[in-house]
């Protein structure tokens, strides 16, 4: 079974550069419905207006960071079992085990390519 890549993908950074790589990235695996947020408040904003199918986003934002976006969506009835993938430059433990309890779907450590990108993406709807 293939990804459906018409799905609604949110990404989210407030460095405008890793939006623009994160949105070619996508368009390089012919994902082309994207919508995108420079922080996980104008996310979450969006997101409760009109739920993705997949969120992206990077870990250090401010002034709402990643970790605390992804919070929000799994307390959010509507957004909870969106696949959620962290974007880090950090590999550090302590981050991956808060993310994890925090119920990140996966996460992706900088510098990624689009193979990488798609293995992610992959992964979290079950490797279709």
């Amino acid at each position: 079974m293939s990804l459906n890549k018409n799905m609604r993908v949110m990404i989210v950074d407030d460095y405008n550069t890793m939006l623009r790589i994160l949105r070619n990235l996508l368009r390089q695996l012919d994902f082309n419905n994207v919508e995108e947020a420079t922080d996980g408040e104008e996310a979450l904003a969006i997101l409760k207006r009109n739920p993705a199918d997949l969120i992206i986003s990077d870990w250090n934002m401010t002034p709402m960071t990643g970790l605390d976006l992804l919070r929000h969506v799994r307390a959010d009835a509507q957004l909870r079992r969106t696949p959620f993938i962290m974007v880090t430059a950090e590999s550090k433990t302590e981050n991956v085990i808060a993310a994890k309890q925090a119920g990140v779907s996966n996460y992706i450590v900088k510098p990624f390519n689009a193979e990488t990108l798609r293995a992610k993406i992959g992964s979290v709807f079950g490797g279709q």
